[in-house]
């Protein structure tokens, strides 16, 4: 997404990709990770954190069985993952 800041960026993509091997009703594809890095732009997100997450996931999973089941504890664990892996506090 042009414009948005690396970290989120990175971000954004590694969360994406632990949602897409996740066992959901449909996983996000490239138009939802989309939408939802502008939205995080539009926020003026730097960075992704749990309760922006929670607030925004209707962008980027379209079923609300998926949302309930990421949000919460789930985003903020897979967020945890992510940071470690990527290497990022």
């Amino acid at each position: 997404m042009p414009g948005a800041p690396q970290r989120l960026s990175q971000e954004v993509v590694a969360f994406v990709q632990k949602l897409r091997g996740m066992d959901l009703f449909k996983a996000p594809g490239v138009a939802e990770t989309i939408d939802w890095s502008r939205a995080l732009v539009e926020l003026d997100r730097l960075a992704l954190d749990p309760a922006t997450i929670d607030n925004t996931l209707g962008a980027l999973l379209k079923y609300q069985d998926d949302i309930a089941r990421v949000q919460g504890s789930e985003a903020a664990r897979l967020l945890a993952e992510l940071r470690t892996e990527l290497g990022h506090a």
